[in-house]
């Protein structure tokens, strides 16, 4: 099985060169698609649109405590998280059931539940479009944010991702259950002592009531990021309104949950033509059938207005605007 999964990935390789090394390719807009959940396109792509379907996942090296595995890029993300599962490896299991590819995963920097790729991350291999030459990026290269990475800002656009190694624990997992319901699912189920698969059911079972199932009503999971403050806004924005959530961060500011403003300006649930806020989560914008992503994005600028007017807070989208 391994070898045929590296002699496709080679063939992926040879195939992407050869595209971009033709020079009616070279003169034109492109734009690399993984799953394309976090994607909306405001209007036509003018454009070449490249799609990666290598897949593979293979076990590259071990340690007493860790697992090095790779997978490829194309590798759907929540089948990558089972698969890791099922061997018993640690550490993406708060990740589960988030939709797209692994090679999309470390641009966006994904997180859930408070785990973030970065906290798993070893290196990625990415085809230098420009160059043709393929490099390898370490967790520093990649400049990793919230919601954010090298790929996705300064060099967007600029390399096709082949394969990511993610470093996940064999042994004495370091759970954590403390961020929104799960703990509360868990002792629901009368788990005391659970294990990763366990923490995954929870997640899923915590996503899959909360988020709409993009096969049934459009949808690219929450829109807008959580917005960092300081300490200093969220103590006046806490005296103004008592109920405020907050988290606290390492570097002393604190993250405001998006879905609560929104919520809080009265959008949970509200419909604006074939657009409108999810019922069970303010923070998904969803698409009823007929809107374009044009009437979505102004939707999503008409939330964005109100909640820095009533709270001064600028919520900032998570998804790709096209």
């Amino acid at each position: 099985v391994q070898i045929v999964v590296t002699v496709l990935f080679i063939v992926f390789f040879i195939a992407i060169n050869e595209v971009y090394q033709k020079e009616e390719f070279q003169q034109v807009k492109k734009m690399v698609l993984g799953g394309g959940s976090n994607l909306l396109l405001t209007g036509d792509f003018d454009g070449l649109i490249l799609k990666n379907n290598c897949r593979g996942i293979e076990v590259i090296k071990t340690t007493a405590n860790f697992a090095f595995v790779t997978a490829k890029g194309g590798e759907n993300w929540h089948s990558f998280v089972l698969w890791c599962l099922k061997q018993g490896f640690g550490g993406v299991e708060n990740l589960s059931l988030i939709p797209g590819t692994v090679g999309a995963a470390p641009i966006q920097n994904i997180g859930a539940y408070g785990v973030e790729l970065k906290d798993v991350f070893y290196e990625l291999t990415a085809y230098e479009i420009e160059t043709g030459k393929v490099i390898t990026f370490d967790k520093v290269s990649c400049k990793f944010g919230y919601r954010e990475s090298i790929f996705k800002n300064t060099q967007k656009g600029k390399y096709i991702i082949l394969s990511v190694t993610f470093q996940l624990s064999k042994n004495q997992h370091k759970l954590n259950t403390n961020y929104g319901a799960i703990q509360t699912v868990l002792e629901t189920k009368q788990i005391t002592e659970p294990t990763i698969q366990d923490v995954s059911k929870a997640v899923v079972e915590i996503r899959s009531s909360k988020l709409p199932n993009p096969a049934e009503i459009g949808n690219s999971g929450s829109f807008f990021k959580n917005p960092e403050i300081e300490q200093s806004a969220f103590n006046n924005l806490k005296n103004k309104f008592p109920n405020i959530i907050g988290y606290d961060l390492p570097n002393g500011q604190v993250k405001v949950p998006a879905g609560w403003l929104i919520e809080q300006c009265g959008w949970k649930g509200k419909r604006v033509g074939n657009t409108g806020a999810y019922a069970k989560q303010a923070l998904v914008l969803v698409n009823y059938g007929n809107a374009t992503g044009a009437e979505v994005w102004q939707l999503a600028k008409a939330i964005q207005a109100s909640v820095l007017e009533k709270f001064g807070i600028e919520i900032r989208p998570e998804v790709n605007v096209v």
